[in-house]
């Protein structure tokens, strides 16, 4: 009688979106696929599965992480925001508001990691010229080359930011 072998499965938990998730997963699932097979949070776009598109890009932790890379075991404990967890009280991030305005996506695939990346850019706190947001952003790859688009969305939202914390100073 042939037996299935056992894949073991390790337990970790995730916080996603600002929810506690109890999970138990194989060693070798990428948190990529954790979020878009289980867990059905499909804005995470599985694009090169190598790491050198940034369609997959979320916020882990606040920092951006390409998650087709890191195995989901190796993030337990972690914080997870995906481009679903962006918006707060049904009110898109701004991030989002500014892509729409500067119609800054065209096919849209990768939007969500482009987002995200942005978000990250911005938790990051320091304060880039346009050159340097590109320089920041250029992980993210755009197939349809939406580029300054999505250069002036970034702008939109980081500007005044750093505007009023100068102002603070």
């Amino acid at each position: 009688m042939n037996q299935i072998p056992h894949h073991p499965q390790i337990p970790i938990f995730l916080t996603i979106n600002g929810t506690l998730h109890e999970l138990k997963v194989e060693p070798w699932v990428t948190l990529l696929d954790l979020l878009r097979e289980r867990l059905s949070l499909t804005g995470t776009k599985k694009g090169c599965d190598q790491g050198q598109c940034g369609a997959c890009t979320v916020l882990v932790d606040g920092k951006r992480v390409n998650s087709c890379l890191a195995l989901a075991v190796s993030r337990d404990g972690a914080e997870i925001t995906t481009i679903e967890g962006l918006a707060e009280n049904g009110e898109l991030h701004p991030l989002q508001v500014a892509f729409i305005e500067r119609d800054a996506f065209q096919c849209g695939y990768c939007t969500p990691g482009q987002i995200c990346s942005a978000a990250g850019l911005l938790a990051e706190g320091h304060t880039p010229s346009r050159a340097e947001i590109r320089e920041h952003m250029s992980g993210n790859l755009c197939r349809c080359g939406a580029y300054t688009n999505i250069a002036d969305a970034v702008e939109d939202v980081l500007m005044p930011r750093i505007a009023a914390k100068e102002a603070a100073e």
